[in-house]
């Protein structure tokens, strides 16, 4: 197999999708960029201490070496955008495999592609992509466009949550990184292992370099607002998705945040959307008003109203949503768990009522 397509095949992660959507995985977008090309590794190869990362400012974050592991000395260290050997659009053709749109459209500036070898010799590697956006709510945008996206967060093979200065999450071979502008993507392969054996040693040579990594990015690990304004209690871990424009498909609706829930029995989503002053977030809450059978609530904090998301012929989310002030809440389905032309005691069984979702949303809007 190609060199270039094996980081592809091996990111397991998730596309973005809006309110409500289909939940199912999209496998073009769970590809991640290709390793770049390296020598076969020999026993020995860390000896001198590994090699070094040709770019400054990215040397500055990651050790030369890591347990066994060192910076690869045979390999090349890519860089593209700003301040690199090349121009941002060459990583359509080098490196993102199709991806490339996608991760442009959170405002990308600048990737840095390296690799650590195993110094005892075995085909054990630890794949690094670095890439750096125009603002945190871009870079905070696509970590959970990689963690969460279409997926649901409560799934068994869901990444799992890392300790580290910043936000980072635990897959299957995979961690993922978010402080600031920046998101670092791991992979650690080795054709020699079980798959089972490959989480195993990856977990902890991921968890460790992530841990190293987070440290030393200087920004700081602030959440954009909306997001930052999401209830913690029952949410589930790293159940956040994060949309830095046009919330809820909304043109100019500015940044919205979605987190993921759950309750006993009960599954449901709130909505955070933190604009600049009342009237913009009037303006959101008139846009979605005008939709096709969306309702008006009138006694709801500013002025609130009840629309249904989904296709008419697949299962639809009950959405309550309201404003106060310039900060917009809402609270609805969690679709992972409707079935299409279920009846209202099975819905009430895993989601919640329209009453009780108005009521949690009472609650958000007079402590926001």
């Amino acid at each position: 197999m190609p060199a270039v397509s094996r980081l592809a095949l091996l990111l397991p992660l998730i596309a973005l999708t809006g309110l409500g959507g289909c939940d199912k995985p999209k496998q073009d977008e769970r590809r991640g960029p290709p390793p770049p090309e390296v020598a076969v590794p020999t026993p020995g190869g860390c000896a001198q201490g590994g090699g070094t990362i040709s770019d400054a400012v990215t040397a500055a974050f990651f050790p030369r070496t890591l347990a066994d592991y060192c910076i690869d000395p045979l390999g090349e260290t890519r860089t593209y955008g700003s301040a690199a050997s090349r121009e941002i659009d060459a990583i359509c053709i080098e490196a993102f495999n199709g991806d490339c749109e996608m991760y442009k459209s959170f405002g990308l500036e600048r990737v840095v592609i390296l690799r650590y070898v195993d110094g005892s010799g075995s085909p054990g590697a630890i794949d690094v992509v670095v890439s750096k956006y125009g603002s945190a709510e871009g870079a905070f945008g696509m970590f959970t466009k990689r963690v969460i996206s279409d997926g649901d967060p409560a799934r068994e093979d869901a990444p799992k949550a890392m300790q580290v200065d910043g936000v980072g999450a635990l897959g299957a071979g995979t961690a993922y990184l978010w402080k600031g502008q920046i998101v670092v993507e791991l992979t650690y392969t080795n054709d020699q292992q079980t798959p089972q054996q490959v989480e195993a040693a990856g977990a902890k040579l991921l968890t460790d370099l992530a841990k190293t990594v987070a440290g030393k990015l200087p920004a700081p690990a602030t959440l954009p607002a909306a997001a930052a304004r999401l209830p913690t209690d029952h949410r589930i871990p790293l159940g956040i998705r994060f949309e830095p424009k046009d919330a809820l498909d909304v043109q100019g609706g500015g940044a919205g945040a979605f987190g993921y829930y759950r309750q006993g029995a009960k599954r449901f989503r709130v909505l955070s959307v933190a604009r600049e002053d009342a009237d913009q977030a009037k303006d959101v809450l008139t846009a979605l008003a005008k939709r096709e059978g969306a309702a008006r609530i009138k006694d709801l904090g500013d002025g609130g109203v009840r629309l249904m998301v989904g296709e008419p012929d697949d299962a639809r989310a009950e959405w309550v949503i309201a404003r106060s002030g310039s900060q917009i809440f809402g609270v609805g389905d969690e679709t992972a768990v409707l079935k299409p032309g279920m009846s209202v005691a099975d819905h009430d069984e895993v989601s919640l009522t329209k009453d009780e979702k108005t009521e949690r949303l009472r609650a958000l809007l007079s402590a926001k």
